[in-house]
C-alpha cells in the first residue's frame, strides 16, 4: 500500500491537469478572433446542432406532443367522468403514436444523419483552421524531394517512391485506426451493460475515447505516426482520462438525442482546446516533481488492437505490411 499511494496521488494530479486543460475554453475565443474561417465553421456547428437540432427537440417536447395529447387524448379523465369508448381510445392512441413516429422518421432521423455527416466534415475543418492559427505545421516531407530533384532525376524517382510508400502507410494507418476505434466503441457499449461497475467503467472508457478523438485531429496534422500516438496516450492514461471527462458529461444527464446535440456543440470546442494543448509539457512537469517516475503504460487498446489485427489478417498480406512495419517502429 505504501508503494501504491504515491502512484494514486500522481494519477490524481495528472487527471486534474487533464481536466483543467480541457476546461481552457478561452483558447477557442482567442482562435476564433484570429481566424474568420474558424469562427464561421464554429458558428455553423452551433447553428446546426444547437439551434436547429436541439431547437427541434424543444419544439417537439413543448409544442407538438402537448398539442397531440390535447387533440388526441389517450387517457381517461380523472374527475369521475365516463371514459370514451374503448375503440375510440385505441384509435386516438394509435394516431398519437403514429404521428410521433412519422415526425421522427421524416425529420429527426434524417436530421441526425445529416448533422452527423456534416459535423464530421466541419470538425476536420475546425481542427485545420485552428492548427493554422497557431502556426503549427507538420514535418517537411517535400523539401528533400525538391533538393534531390535539382541534383538528379534518379533521386526524383526515388523520392516519388518514398512519397508513395508514405501515402500507402498513411492510408493503412487510417484504416487500422478506424477499425481500432470502432472495436473500442463496442467495448465501451458492452462495458455499460455490466451491473454495478458498468457505469463507472463506461464513463472512464468513454472519457478516453473522446479524449483520443479530440487529440487525433492535432496528431494527424502534426504528422505523428499511429504507433507513437497510442504509446503516448496509453503511457499518460490518467491525463487523458481527465481531459475526456467534461466531454462526456452530457451523456449522463440528458436523453440520447439531447446528449448528442449538446456533445455535437461541445466537441469542436474541445478539439480546439486539444489543438492548443501542451500536454507533453504538462506531463513532463509532473514527472519532474516525481523525479522522472511515470505511471507506466496502461494497455487501453490491447483488446481492440488484437481484434483489429485479427480482422486485417483476412486481407492479403500486402495490405497489412505497412501497418506491421509502422507498428514495429
Amino acid at each position: 500500500m505504501e508503494g501504491l499511494r504515491p502512484k494514486l496521488k500522481q494519477a490524481s494530479l495528472l487527471w486534474l491537469d487533464g481536466l483543467l486543460d480541457a476546461c481552457c475554453l478561452h483558447r477557442v475565443v482567442i482562435y476564433c478572433l484570429r481566424s474568420r474561417q474558424l469562427a464561421i465553421r464554429t458558428g455553423q456547428c452551433f447553428l446546426l446542432n444547437g439551434l436547429i437540432f436541439l431547437g427541434s427537440i424543444f419544439l417537439l417536447n413543448s409544442v407538438i406532443i402537448p398539442t397531440l395529447q390535447w387533440i388526441l387524448p389517450d387517457q381517461c379523465p380523472h374527475n369521475g367522468e365516463p371514459c370514451l369508448i374503448d375503440g375510440i381510445s385505441k384509435l386516438y392512441s394509435f394516431l398519437h403514436l403514429g404521428l410521433l413516429q412519422l415526425f421522427y422518421v421524416l425529420w429527426f432521423y434524417p436530421m441526425y444523419v445529416f448533422s452527423f455527416i456534416l459535423s464530421t466534415m466541419w470538425y476536420n475543418d475546425i481542427a485545420k483552421f485552428g492548427f493554422l492559427v497557431m502556426g503549427k505545421q507538420g514535418p517537411p516531407t517535400e523539401m528533400p524531394g525538391q533538393q534531390e530533384l535539382s541534383s538528379s532525376s534518379n533521386a526524383t524517382q526515388m523520392d516519388k517512391r518514398i512519397d508513395l510508400g508514405g501515402a500507402v502507410i498513411g492510408i493503412a494507418e487510417q484504416v487500422y485506426s478506424v477499425i481500432l476505434l470502432n472495436i473500442f466503441f463496442l467495448e465501451v457499449y458492452v462495458t455499460g451493460l455490466i451491473p454495478y461497475m458498468g457505469k463507472p467503467l463506461n464513463f472512464l472508457l468513454i472519457s478516453w475515447m473522446y479524449a483520443y478523438y479530440c487529440f487525433e485531429y492535432k496528431w494527424n496534422f502534426s504528422g505523428l505516426s499511429l504507433d507513437k500516438r497510442l504509446h503516448f496516450f496509453e503511457s499518460n492514461w490518467a491525463f487523458f482520462a481527465g481531459f475526456g471527462s467534461p466531454c462526456v458529461l452530457p451523456l449522463f444527464f440528458f436523453t440520447p438525442l439531447v446528449s448528442y446535440g449538446v456533445m455535437a456543440i461541445l466537441f469542436p470546442l474541445f478539439v480546439l482546446t486539444a489543438a492548443g494543448s501542451d500536454a507533453d509539457k504538462l506531463i513532463i512537469s509532473q514527472r519532474r516533481k516525481w523525479k522522472g517516475a511515470g505511471l507506466g503504460r496502461l494497455p487501453i487498446f490491447c483488446a481492440a488492437d488484437y481484434l483489429s489485427m485479427r480482422i486485417l489478417s483476412f486481407f492479403p498480406m500486402k495490405s497489412r505490411d505497412p501497418i506491421q512495419v509502422d507498428k514495429a517502429l
